[in-house]
């Protein structure tokens, strides 16, 4: 795998996509984006830079996934069932959907999380089939984004981690502030940003 190096240090620091990695998109629900139910300020701007970085991958024939919360209606981390959130990516809801801006590649695996009415799932991981499709596929690199919460980023990170596979967070496409991001750090994930893949951003 192909290291860029840091300018300052001379050192190499991030990994290069290869066959060997995977874009994972967390969450890219209308829910969480401003409008949503969830929506996190200034979400839309992340849009074209989501999308840069999807066509680099796609361009290069590397897998790309994305997970999404599908809950049922009567899911127990909803506010109505007294859990922490308010209702949000309801199966078959506009809030479940894509943000219509997003340019999925086609054929891209979607996997879904949060389906047990009883049982929150904040990892992509848990209760999924993203393990399973990650092994299939032989990644050994995830490269994560999106718009999802702290926490679903960060138990993401953390379970990928466990499994052994080298995650880099894509530090300008996600929703979270600094404070949140020095506390994901802690994981072992590294970070990155579209200049570190040598990804150019279209102009309009």
């Amino acid at each position: 795998m192909k290291l860029s190096k840091d300018e300052s240090s001379g050192q190499s620091t991030i990994p290069q996509p290869d066959r060997h990695s995977a874009l994972l998109l967390v969450d890219p629900q209308n829910d969480f984006f401003p409008g949503g139910a969830m929506g996190i300020p200034e979400g839309n701007n992340l849009v074209p830079v989501i999308n840069a970085y999807i066509k680099h991958f796609s361009r290069q024939g590397w897998p790309i996934l994305a997970t999404r919360d599908w809950h049922p209606p009567n899911h127990s981390s909803f506010t109505e069932q007294g859990g922490p959130w308010p209702t949000h990516c309801v199966q078959g809801s506009r809030g479940a959907q894509f943000h219509s801006d997003l340019v999925m590649p086609p054929g891209m695996m979607v996997i879904s999380k949060g389906t047990n009415p009883k049982k929150d799932a904040r990892s992509g991981f848990e209760g999924s089939s993203l393990a399973d499709r990650l092994e299939d596929l032989g990644v050994k690199t995830m490269y994560l984004l999106g718009p999802a919460t702290h926490d679903c980023l960060k138990q993401t990170i953390e379970d990928a981690c466990k499994l052994g596979l080298q995650v880099i967070l894509l530090k300008d496409a996600i929703g979270i502030s600094e404070d949140p991001l020095k506390e994901i750090s802690q994981t072992g994930a590294l970070q990155a940003t579209a200049s570190d893949l040598k990804i150019n951003f279209p102009t309009n």
